[in-house]
């Protein structure tokens, strides 16, 4: 019982405690992926304490006692474990704990899933009113409003519309094309799939209000620091402020400099601010890392 206790007390700090002063760290915004992977790591470490957490609290029998040995042999996985087939006891007890690990996984698969058929529409209108522009890589869309946004995936494209070219000089689209370009190569679709997906799962938890959100704010200001490597702040700050009415497809990532954070964004690309020390990221990589595998050291033994 006290490991239980344990557990969910770990998965309530986890969960509830820690999403917001993470939120308001100030570092997170000076290197925005180890902050990304610093949530990611907080969801797995999540899942990984809750599990176990249910797994000790509703299996107070004998193989609770023996830890995560104990859990082991109930699926005959354990040295010494029973030859046969386990109990209908054991397998309601193993269902608990699974369920909290299958629940965002089978939230996954369904968001990429939906995330892949809408990517699919867009990708077949495009083919139909999209005018290639290999001078820039890019799908030229003939519509007024400026916008330039990415549909990742497989089949990925950029797409600027007739008013971003318009209205944006050549370094100010070069500039957000290749912030377009971080998302495509970054493969951030993929944590946006892994975010909502976790958001779904556990509704109402703290660390899957906040995840969603700044992990989307993350991930823009990942591709902000992409473009600012070969293109100029104030191009990069301009195109973000020319196309921020431009309405993107809900299934693509846009570059706009509106919605959630837009003021941080804009004030983080024109005033950069100083790197952590390597020190310092390297404690909260090695945090991250730890975090999930405590659980585990706990239950390892008897």
């Amino acid at each position: 019982m006290i490991t239980a206790v344990a557990l969910a007390g770990y998965a309530a700090l986890v969960g509830a405690a820690l999403p917001p002063l993470l939120a308001r760290a100030g570092w997170a915004h000076r290197t925005p992926a180890v902050a990304v992977l610093a949530w990611q790591g907080l969801m797995l470490t999540f899942v990984v304490a809750a599990s176990l957490a249910v797994y000790h609290l509703v299996f107070a029998g004998e193989h609770a006692h023996g830890g995560l040995i104990g859990l082991l042999a109930v699926c005959g996985l354990a040295q010494g474990a029973p030859s046969h087939a386990p109990a209908a006891g054991d397998a309601f007890v193993l269902a608990a704990p699974v369920v909290v690990l299958v629940l965002p996984v089978g939230w996954l698969v369904r968001c990429a899933l939906r995330a892949r058929r809408a990517r699919q529409r867009q990708l077949d209108m495009l083919a139909l009113v999209g005018e290639p522009a290999p001078e820039y890589g890019a799908t030229v869309v003939d519509h007024g409003a400026p916008a330039v946004y990415c549909l990742p995936g497989r089949s990925s494209r950029v797409v600027v519309t007739r008013g971003a070219l318009d209205v944006l000089s050549d370094a100010e689209l070069r500039a957000v094309l290749e912030h377009e370009r971080a998302h495509i190569t970054g493969r951030h679709h993929v944590l946006h799939l892994v975010v909502d997906a976790f958001s779904r799962a556990f509704p109402g938890l703290p660390l899957a209000r906040h995840v969603k959100g700044q992990t989307v704010l993350l991930l823009e200001m990942v591709a902000d620091d992409r473009a600012l490597r070969s293109h100029s702040r104030d191009a990069l700050a301009t195109a973000m402020c020319e196309v921020a009415g431009g309405r993107v497809p809900r299934v693509a990532l846009g570059a706009d400099g509106g919605g959630s954070g837009a003021l941080l964004r804009l004030h983080r690309v024109l005033t950069p601010q100083p790197r952590p020390h390597w020190t310092a990221w390297l404690g909260i990589v090695t945090a991250t890392v730890a975090a999930p595998l405590l659980p585990l050291l706990l239950v390892c033994g008897p």
